[in-house]
């Protein structure tokens, strides 16, 4: 059986119970694969990216029955003409307005590793189909942590590249200013391969830098060598849990990292991104809102009409901040390559549970799955999720790496290291590994 029918047979047996697939492609994924170097490889895109013949719903009910895209996305596409196969489109929050892919018009996302539990989002489906070995690789969107957050809570690795590095062209946009688009895999190698294949200008997307290609692959071996590591403290010394903590010590002994570290606009930063993320998400979905109100998920509903009441004046001032925090980061980046952080405060939470009490301190669990991630967004950095096997054995847990602008590379030497020494690696979650 080859890697394609593989994948289909696992996403049949399986996606009953994890439910990371809307659609699953068989006639598309069995056309013979292009040539290249990822050689017939199954892959599958959140179903915000458009799949030729296939309605984009992103995560809707309104866009369900939209005509079909006519093309794919540019990452889609990329893809496949490097020999990957597409087996389908994956589970997310409503236009990815969500950290936990309970989708109340799809079902929610089930976590691999425990099935009583969320997988993270908005990027669910990508990261739980590739825990529970349905595909090597998927793809995924990131505005304030959608790719991080699931990567830790189903213990994948993911990527969330610096902002305008790979183009958005074919995929629905959620904040414009923060979105950004990558790769989840179970292993470095993997991941690597894909990202690879999927840079390149595309001037049909206007935050895209047309920078020249930087291949990760060939300096993956070259270890930790004249790299300066740093733990971040400060706001992401913040409520976590023992899980946590252990999580990010672990990365930073093995990575010989100095610190703690403070940058003091994290939590400042983090509030301007609610603000940016409500204001300009609403301004998207305003024809949709004046239509089919009611055809939203409630939470979607509130956060979006919040949005659209916002002052201007409030969005100037959180644009000010941002601003200040990229400055503030570029100055501590002057010392440090790579600064390391929580990926969740949290391991994953069981379905339905609305607050989390962590050290003494109870909050909302939504938006408190970003807090680590949330700052990090905001200001455009490349971040590469490592994932780790909990204290207790039970669910994995992942950690951030942070590099400066356009060096993905480093962060991937650093990752690479990281699953050599056995400290992160992103097996099968154990109930679907025959």
């Amino acid at each position: 059986m080859n890697a394609v029918e593989a994948a289909l047979a696992r996403i049949a047996t399986h996606n009953g119970q994890v439910n990371a697939f809307t659609d699953v492609l068989a006639e598309r994924a069995r056309r013979p694969a292009r040539p290249g170097p990822l050689a017939g490889m199954p892959f599958a895109a959140k179903n915000l990216f458009d799949l030729a013949g296939l309605p984009t719903r992103a995560g809707s009910k309104i866009r369900r029955h939209a005509p079909p895209a006519t093309a794919d996305a540019t990452l889609v596409a990329r893809l496949e003409a490097a020999g990957g196969v597409c087996v389908g489109a994956l589970n997310m929050d409503e236009f990815a307005y969500g950290f936990t892919t309970e989708n109340s018009h799809d079902g929610p996302t089930r976590n691999p590793h425990d099935l009583t539990r969320i997988a993270g989002g908005s990027s669910g489906g990508s990261a739980a189909c590739v825990a529970a070995g349905m595909v090597p690789v998927s793809l995924g969107t990131d505005t304030n942590g959608s790719i991080r957050v699931p990567a830790s809570l189903c213990g994948v690795f993911g990527l969330k590249p610096t902002y305008g590095r790979l183009p958005r062209t074919g995929a629905t946009l959620f904040v414009a200013a923060l979105d950004h688009v990558g790769p989840f895999a179970r292993d470095v190698v993997a991941l690597a391969a894909g990202y690879d294949v999927l840079q390149g200008p595309d001037a049909a997307d206007p935050a895209q830098i047309d920078m020249e290609v930087d291949l990760v692959t060939p300096g993956m071996a070259a270890g930790l060598a004249g790299l300066r590591i740093a733990r971040l403290g400060g706001w992401f010394d913040g409520p976590q849990t023992a899980a946590a903590r252990h999580a990010v010590a672990a990365v930073a002994t093995a990575l010989g990292a100095a610190g703690p570290v403070v940058w003091a606009e994290a939590e400042a930063v983090r509030a301007a991104a609610f603000l940016i993320t409500a204001s300009e998400g609403a301004s998207f979905r305003l024809p949709e809102l004046r239509t089919h109100l009611e055809d939203f998920e409630p939470l979607t509903q509130d956060r979006l009409l919040a949005g659209a009441l916002l002052p201007a004046a409030w969005i100037f001032h959180a644009q000010r901040i941002r601003a200040m925090a990229q400055a503030s980061m570029a100055a501590l980046l002057a010392d440090w390559d790579i600064l390391i952080a929580p990926a969740t405060p949290t391991p994953a939470t069981p379905i339905g549970q609305e607050m989390l009490t962590m050290e003494g301190v109870t909050m909302p669990l939504r938006p408190s799955l970003g807090l680590y991630t949330q700052p990090i967004s905001a200001i455009g950095l490349p971040v590469l999720t490592v994932p780790l096997q909990n204290v207790d054995g039970a669910l994995p847990i992942g950690v951030q790496l942070i590099g400066r602008p356009w060096q993905e590379a480093t962060l991937f030497r650093a990752a690479r290291v990281l699953e050599q020494a056995g400290l992160c690696t992103a097996p099968v979650a154990p109930a679907f590994a025959r």
